[in-house]
């Protein structure tokens, strides 16, 4: 397919390809993590979501959706909201029950309320709260439980659940081509800050930014997902590429959201960012990573993100 046919657009000197982003339905659940300062409610919620770029060997994909002021929190302190996806409510259960006990139990000065408002619900305090070994102590203000459980520096509290959602979508996607990698990274990390500014919305993956784009299936046996060759630079000429021959770099950007308008919005925030000031940083097209419609119930347009 030459540039003419695939592209739908050129925006500021950048071709935008008349193509779509294809993602799937998950499900996802929401919780707020606070302590006695931001640093330390931003700490405890970057350790939770580690590890969480992509459920195909993550279990979840996890990351902050943003900052909550202490007037925005249940307790009154600085707090921090995380995203957590996966395929279903029952796969998210061991991923709540696990980075909740190890990561934010742990940390000092935390505490942990449900961060989604949903008629389902997932357990939130009703693992962690046996380490308190009988000595937790649970209250009920308004609908929701809480648990107080003892540990060295006072009690740790949490609400026993949160709200699940499986209306939630993973796999909203930018490919960025570009002929200047240091441009390109540059301009992909301010496409990752404007998608940041959106609610409901994490990109998983580290910075927000992947390089190691995948497809499914693999020619090893056990691999269910392996190099997208067809973007990579050094194997034009080896594999039937979608590369021009200046390209010299492509990263992508994944897009997980508790709607799919929230996934829609962050790709076009993502979108203008990269058309308003990535031609000057060698960014040459803008493209999406599709499975041709077969897989994913959502898709996403790029001539309507424009």
């Amino acid at each position: 397919m030459s540039e003419a046919t695939r592209a739908a657009k050129t925006v500021n000197g950048i071709v935008i390809d008349d193509t779509f982003a294809e993602a799937f339905g998950m499900s996802g659940t929401g919780i707020i993590i606070t302590a006695d300062s931001m640093k330390w409610a931003r700490i405890a919620a970057t350790v939770a979501t580690g590890f969480g770029t992509s459920v195909i060997g993550c279990g979840a994909e996890c990351g902050i959706d943003r900052e909550l002021k202490p007037e925005e929190t249940p307790d009154g302190r600085p707090g921090v909201r995380i995203l957590i996806f996966g395929f279903s409510p029952d796969a998210l259960v061991p991923q709540v029950k696990n980075r909740i006990g190890q990561c934010v139990l742990t940390s000092p000065g935390s505490a942990c309320y449900s961060g989604l408002e949903a008629p389902a619900k997932l357990g939130l305090g009703k693992a962690p709260r046996f380490f308190g070994d009988g000595f937790q102590t649970a209250k009920k203000l308004g609908a929701s439980r809480y648990w107080r459980v003892p540990v060295m520096d006072g009690e740790f509290v949490i609400e026993e659940e949160t709200g699940v959602t499986t209306d939630a979508v993973g796999g909203g996607n930018l490919l960025i081509v570009g002929n200047d990698r240091a441009g390109l990274l540059e301009t992909a990390e301010a496409a990752v800050d404007a998608i940041a500014k959106i609610d409901d919305v994490i990109t998983p993956f580290p910075g927000g930014i992947v390089r190691s784009g995948s497809k499914v299936g693999s020619k090893y046996k056990g691999m269910f997902a392996s190099s997208n060759d067809a973007f990579c630079p050094t194997l034009r000429g080896t594999v039937k590429s979608e590369l021009g021959p200046d390209t010299l770099a492509v990263l992508e950007i994944v897009i997980d959201g508790l709607t799919s308008k929230s996934v829609a919005d962050a790709m076009r925030a993502g979108l203008k960012a990269v058309t308003d000031g990535g031609t000057k940083r060698g960014v040459t097209r803008v493209t999406a990573g599709n499975y041709g419609g077969k897989l994913g119930q959502h898709h996403y347009h790029l001539k309507d993100l424009i």
